[in-house]
């Protein structure tokens, strides 16, 4: 999706949405590509996964009930692997 998309979705200010895109790049969580005068981004999938994966696993410090409600969005979202 191409950044100005992003922001009016958003409702955000563009030179914010940059900074949040610019540190979500950063993790390879989104990529981006150049089309012409614009600049595209898509969500990079299986670093997302494994983000999820670390904070069910890891950061709940064996409280599954901490977790619950992100490990059954991602088990909602398993479907569209």
């Amino acid at each position: 999706m191409a950044a100005g998309e992003i922001a009016r979705a958003m409702g955000s200010l563009p030179n914010t949405l940059s900074t949040n895109l610019n540190v979500l790049a950063g993790a390879d969580l989104v990529s981006s590509r150049r089309e012409g005068r614009s600049i595209i981004y898509a969500a990079g999938y299986d670093r997302m996964r494994e983000l999820l994966a670390f904070l069910v696993e890891d950061c709940c410090g064996g409280k599954p009930e901490i977790c619950a409600p992100l490990a059954a969005i991602a088990e909602r979202a398993a479907c569209c692997a």
